[in-house]
C-alpha cells in the first residue's frame, strides 16, 4: 500500500477527477461542491489501486484567532475510503500522512468529524474540542454552537493545545463553515 502526497497543482485533472468522483460516491451524494472546494489548495495524500483513488485526504491551511493570535492551523478535509477497500487500514494510512503535514507545517490540526469518522481520528489521538467555536463571518465574530461536539483538534509535534476556555474563531468560508 502505497500513500502518495502532493499539492492540488501536481494531482492534474485528470486525478482530481477521480478523486472527487470518489468522494462524491463514498459520501453518497452528500459531498458538494463547497466541500470540494474546501479540500483544494493544500497537500492530498492518497492510495490508488487497479480500481482508481482507493482513499484520499486533504490538508488545507486555515486561519484560527485565539488569545489574540492568528494561528496557522492544518485543517483536514475531503478524507473517504472507497466502500470497497473500507476496513482495511486505508484511512489511518492516509491520516498518518496528513498527521506529517500538520506536525511540519501548522500550530495543531483541525477536522470536523462525521458520527460515522469519528472513531478513526479518536484512535489517532485526535480530541474533541471542548471550548467554544466561533467563526470570522462577514457581519462580525458568531458561534457556530452546532459544531461544537463535532471538531476534533490535534496538536503539532511539539506543541500543546489552545486553552478550552478561550473559543476558537475560525476564518470564513462559502457553504459548511467547519
Amino acid at each position: 500500500m502505497t500513500v502518495r502526497t502532493a499539492p492540488t497543482y501536481r494531482l492534474g485533472a485528470a486525478r482530481l477527477r477521480s478523486v472527487r468522483e470518489m468522494l462524491d460516491t463514498a459520501f453518497e451524494g452528500d459531498f458538494s461542491d463547497d466541500d470540494w472546494d474546501h479540500t483544494l489548495g493544500g497537500v492530498h495524500a492518497w492510495i490508488e489501486d487497479e480500481r482508481g483513488i482507493a482513499a484520499h485526504g486533504a490538508v488545507v491551511q486555515r486561519r484560527v484567532l485565539h488569545r489574540g493570535r492568528s494561528l496557522r492551523v492544518g485543517y483536514v478535509e475531503g478524507v473517504a475510503v472507497r466502500g470497497d477497500r473500507r476496513r482495511q487500514g486505508l484511512g489511518g494510512a492516509v491520516m498518518a500522512e496528513l498527521e506529517r503535514v500538520v506536525d511540519g507545517t501548522h500550530a495543531f490540526g483541525a477536522l470536523s468529524a462525521s458520527d460515522a469518522g469519528a472513531a478513526l481520528y479518536r484512535a489517532r489521538g485526535w480530541r474533541v474540542w471542548e471550548g467554544r467555536i466561533d467563526v470570522l463571518a462577514p457581519e462580525g465574530i458568531a458561534r457556530l454552537a452546532e459544531e461544537e461536539g463535532s471538531v476534533f483538534l490535534r496538536p503539532a509535534a511539539g506543541r500543546a493545545l489552545p486553552d478550552p476556555a478561550v473559543p476558537l474563531t475560525f476564518d470564513w468560508r462559502d457553504g459548511d463553515v467547519m
